[in-house]
Order: C-alpha cells, then sequence, then structure tokens
C-alpha cells in the first residue's frame, strides 16, 4: 500500500515557532483550531502544536489508496455550531459542504434475502409512505416524534455555547466570583423554563434507555433500530443502556445550511473543515505547526502553567496553555502528577473512555448495488447513495447482542454498520468510476478476551467478516474492493490519540456530561494548574465535529487573559 498523504491541511506560511506566545493550543484538532482562531481575533498571540504531520485531529483528509481521499476517522458534519462558521467566516475560507437527502437507508435481510428497506428524508410525506410499509400507525406518529425531539434540543442548545455552573466558584471564593459563577446558571434555568410542563417527559428522554422512549412511540422494529442506532453509534452502550437517549439528541442537534439535525460530506472529505477554521486561524496571525509533539507542560514556582516543552527539548513560554487533547493524556501525561490534586486524578484516571468503534475505509472500484435497491444500468448513484446506510439494523435485538458480544471482549458477530459512500456526492474523492466508502462499525472491544492482541491476523478477520456482511446486502460488493484501511480502538488511540479509542474523549454518559465533564468541580474548561485548560472533546459539551468546546475554552481563557494583563474588555470578545 502506498505511503499515506495527508490532505486539505492548510499552508503553515513558512512561519517559524517562536520562543513566546500569549498563548499555546496543544493539538491542532478541529477544537484546538477553533480556539487558537478566537484567541488570535482577539489580540492574543498564539501557535497550535500538532504532534501529527497535518492538522485536524479526527477531522482529517487522507489519500490511503492512491487517488482515494478518505474522511479517515470523522466523515459527516452537522453538529459544528453555525455562529463558529459565521464568525470565522469558513464559507470565505473554503469550507463548502454537501447537504443530504434523503440521510438513512435501511435494508433488510429477510429469509435471507434483502427485499424491503426504509428510506428516510426530509421531505415528510414520502418519510411516512416509507414507515407505513411496516407501520401505518408509526407513519402517523412519526412528524409528533421529531416536533417532540425538536422541543427538546431548542431549550437545551444555549447549554452547549457557554461554561457550565461552576460549582467550586459558586460555592466558595470572594463574592464577586461567586457572582461571576452564578451567570453558567442562566442557560440551565431558560432550558427549564422553556420545556414547562413536559419537563418530566424530557427528562426520561436524558436518562432512559433509547428502547424505553421508542416503545412509547412506535410498534415497527425496522424503524426503533434505524432511530436507535444513533442513540449508540460510538458508545460502548446498548440500546437498552439507561441514559442512551441523551446520546441520540446529540446526534439531532445539528443543523446544516439552516436545517435542523441535517447532516452531510464536506467537499474534499472532512480535512475541509479544519482547512477552513485553521485558514481563518492563520488569516488572523495564528502560528500553525505541524510535527511538534509536546513532551509536558512548564509549571512556573507557584505550580502555574508558563508553556510547554516539546519532546526535541524546545521551551515555548506562553501565559495561557490550551489542551486540545483529552484529559487523560493532558493530566496523566503532560503535568507532573504532584501539581494536581490526589482526588481529581483519581477522577481523570477512572474516566470511561471504553470505545465500540472500528472504522474502515474502503476503496472500491464501483457504486455497491444493493439487493434492496439495484443499481441503475448507467452506473450513477441514486438518491439512498448517500445515505447513511444501515446494516444490521433490523431490529434493536440484534444491537444488543452485538453490543454483549464486544462486552464479553469479543468482536460482534453481527456487526451494526453504518456504511457512507461520500463520493456519491463529492465525484472528486476518488477516480472515475471509484468510490471511497467509509464503515463505522460496532462492537469491538478496546482489549479481546483472552489477552489476544490486535494484531494483523484479528483485524483482518474482523474486517472480513464486515465485508461478509456487506455482501450479503450488496451482492459483489468484496470483488470490487481496491484497498481498505482498519482503524480498531487501539489503532484510532494510537493514531489519532482518541483514549481507549473513542471518539468523544469519553463516554457521553450522564455522569460524564455539563457539570461533571471531565470531572465535577472542573467543568468550566479550567484545570487545578492555573493558566491551563481543556478545549478539547472531552470537555463541555462533549464529542463530535461542533467547535462548542474549542470556542468556550477561548472565552474562558480570554476572560482570564484580560484580568491578568489588564487588557480592556470589549462587549463581547467573539464580535472584536
Amino acid at each position: 500500500m502506498a505511503a499515506r498523504r495527508g490532505l486539505g491541511s492548510c499552508s503553515l506560511q513558512g512561519r517559524r515557532l517562536q520562543r513566546e506566545y500569549d498563548a499555546v493550543v496543544i493539538g491542532g484538532g478541529h477544537n484546538g483550531l477553533v480556539a487558537a482562531a478566537y484567541l488570535q481575533k482577539s489580540g492574543v498571540r498564539t501557535a497550535v502544536l500538532e504532534r501529527r504531520h497535518l492538522l485536524g485531529g479526527s477531522a482529517v483528509t487522507e489519500e490511503i489508496v492512491p487517488g482515494f481521499k478518505f474522511s479517515r476517522a470523522s466523515y459527516l458534519l452537522s453538529l459544528l455550531r453555525p455562529q463558529i462558521s459565521t464568525e470565522l467566516e469558513l464559507q470565505r475560507h473554503g469550507l463548502r459542504v454537501y447537504a443530504r437527502d434523503p440521510y438513512s437507508f435501511t435494508p433488510m435481510l429477510e429469509d435471507g434475502q434483502a427485499q424491503r428497506s426504509l428510506l428516510l428524508g426530509h421531505d415528510m410525506a414520502e418519510t411516512q409512505r416509507q414507515i407505513a410499509q411496516f407501520s401505518s400507525k408509526d407513519a402517523q406518529a412519526y412528524p409528533k416524534y421529531e416536533a417532540f425531539l425538536s422541543r427538546l434540543v431548542s431549550a437545551l442548545d444555549p447549554l452547549l455555547d457557554a461554561a457550565p455552573l461552576d460549582a467550586a466558584a459558586w460555592s466558595q471564593g470572594p463574592l464577586l466570583q461567586r457572582l461571576r459563577a452564578l451567570r453558567g446558571l442562566q442557560p440551565l434555568l431558560r432550558a427549564g423554563l422553556a420545556l414547562g410542563k413536559q419537563l418530566p417527559q424530557y427528562y426520561q428522554v436524558l436518562t432512559a434507555p433509547v428502547t424505553r422512549i421508542l416503545d412509547l412511540w412506535f410498534e415497527s422494529e425496522p424503524l426503533k433500530a434505524t432511530l436507535a442506532t444513533d442513540a449508540v453509534i460510538g458508545a460502548m452502550a446498548s440500546p437498552h443502556t439507561p441514559g442512551s437517549g441523551y446520546v441520540l439528541l446529540h446526534h439531532v442537534m445539528g443543523e446544516l445550511e439552516g436545517r435542523k439535525g441535517a447532516w452531510g460530506y464536506v467537499a474534499g472529505g472532512m480535512g475541509g473543515v479544519s482547512q477552513a477554521i485553521a485558514s481563518a486561524a492563520a488569516a488572523h496571525g495564528a502560528d500553525l505547526f505541524t510535527e511538534k509533539p509536546v513532551a509536558r507542560v512548564l509549571l512556573g514556582p507557584r505550580g502555574e502553567a508558563q508553556g510547554v516543552v516539546l519532546q526535541d527539548g524546545t521551551e515555548v513560554k506562553s501565559k495561557l496553555v490550551l489542551s486540545n487533547a483529552s484529559a487523560q493524556l493532558t493530566f496523566l501525561q503532560l503535568v507532573p502528577p504532584e501539581q494536581l490534586p490526589e482526588e481529581f486524578l483519581q477522577h481523570v484516571a477512572q474516566l470511561d473512555t471504553r470505545s465500540p468503534v472500528t472504522k474502515i475505509n474502503v476503496a472500491v472500484d464501483r457504486l455497491p448495488s444493493f439487493l434492496a435497491a439495484p443499481n441503475a444500468g448507467d452506473g450513477r448513484p441514486l438518491p439512498h447513495h448517500q445515505c447513511s446506510i444501515h446494516l444490521n439494523c433490523e431490529d434493536t435485538c440484534i444491537l444488543h447482542r452485538a453490543f454483549q458480544e464486544a462486552s464479553s471482549g469479543e468482536p460482534s458477530s453481527r456487526p451494526m454498520i453504518e456504511l457512507c459512500i461520500p463520493s456519491a456526492l463529492d465525484p472528486t474523492l476518488a477516480p472515475p468510476g471509484c468510490h471511497v466508502v467509509s464503515l463505522f462499525t460496532q462492537y469491538t472491544p478496546y482489549a479481546l478476551a483472552g489477552g489476544r492482541p490486535w494484531d494483523e491476523q484479528e483485524q483482518n478477520a474482523y474486517a472480513d467478516r464486515v465485508f461478509d456482511w456487506v455482501e450479503a446486502y450488496a451482492p459483489g460488493f468484496k470483488a470490487s474492493v481496491v484497498g481498505r484501511d482498519i482503524l480498531t480502538p487501539p489503532a484510532l488511540q494510537q493514531i489519532f490519540g482518541l483514549p481507549g479509542g473513542n471518539i468523544f474523549h469519553g463516554a457521553m454518559s450522564l455522569d460524564q456530561l455539563y457539570f461533571a465533564r471531565p470531572v465535577p468541580s472542573y467543568s468550566g474548561y479550567r484545570s487545578p494548574v492555573p493558566g491551563l485548560y481543556l478545549c478539547g472533546s472531552g470537555a463541555h459539551p462533549g464529542g463530535g465535529v461542533m467547535g462548542a468546546a474549542g470556542r468556550n475554552a477561548a472565552s474562558v481563557a480570554l476572560e482570564d487573559f484580560k484580568r491578568g494583563t489588564g487588557l480592556a474588555q470589549g462587549k463581547g470578545w467573539w464580535l472584536s
């Protein structure tokens, strides 16, 4: 296989690394780039130091097979906060997104044959006709279900764009500090008021298993299983796991081009979004560097962050340090343990980072043809090819059994597969007539039973099993494969720094959200080390290509920077 090339990273403009900045960002993932763009825009001299050979973290485009450009880790866009796109002028910096409609396709294996299918899109009447194949009752209920979720999303949406209430600052410290901390309570109170009398019902959505929620609305398993995939995607959880309803919500709270809940493919692959953010940061004057791995945070005599030390021994001093790395890497490897409270270290060490995900990127020489919806004679993509194509999702029991197998240390024998073909909308990703296929699969454990390593034999055995299942729905798929890239949970950790291979930097369970993300009393981006902030997916509001953690952390860090330097306060730093 040819050497991998990174695509979509911005020009670093030949700048030399300075020995001192106002702020240093550890890691050039999308959140780190967002933080850098806002800080630099506000006049804070900022440098981004990325370990890999390209910027973007998990949102990158890489040419794994010659001529085929893959969104190697993350592969869809929706959650990116609209104000970030506007404030950083990301369209001007090249961001383009192909919206998908329809967006979900579930073919069914019945008696060994894939004949019926469920196609969901933004045309509600057509979606209801599709659902009515399985249940007329469900077809009638679906618009009400969508409206129910939409109201909850609207109520919770403002919580994403502000630091959570700082419980420690609220309960102790000077009066001014306590009053300032109360600002974090306002979005929470507004959310409760917006939900009104239905608050108990919505509380159930956040705490109950998603199957219980879906059972209240629907009776047909194909529809319930299709919707349940959003509740367990990326999570080591079953549809029967309490709290899985929130992850469902997390995946429907985005928007694209003003359409709520819409998802799309970034032109040129997911590196395109990172490229646009990096371009915006560089345009404001930020220095962006790749292949600059950080070895540790540089501490001053009072234990405050004073910069970083690179693996080659180079010291880069700064007043602020923002870490886009995971909480585990930041606090267990980059900071001496004696500088952190024992209880804090214990919480970080015990974070749930279990991941069920193995991502397989596949180059094919023809478009997959599904038994339930055969290809047209000319080989051109049909509407369902642009969708998230859900395989082995005929019944929530199938998903639960797959979870149980992985919980015992074995890769699922019938894995849940989300198959996407971004080249169906963006032909620049593959040679003419060819396509790139993303297989986001689960469940696979990080540690295999019996201490077996995830060696090449185990990886290929699992990938072959996945391909067998795809073949059952789309005969000829295996013969079309030109090359593949298998990313098990350990590989996702090694390559992208995802702890345990977890795409969210840690479980999106209720005990690791809001007040408790990453740990209780430190949910407001500040850390026990003065001047050190967490700005990645391990901080509030969590994972996904959202950018909110980077924007929020930059706001908190800038507030501290202004107080420490006497910089005049503006009306709103993000408008500067």
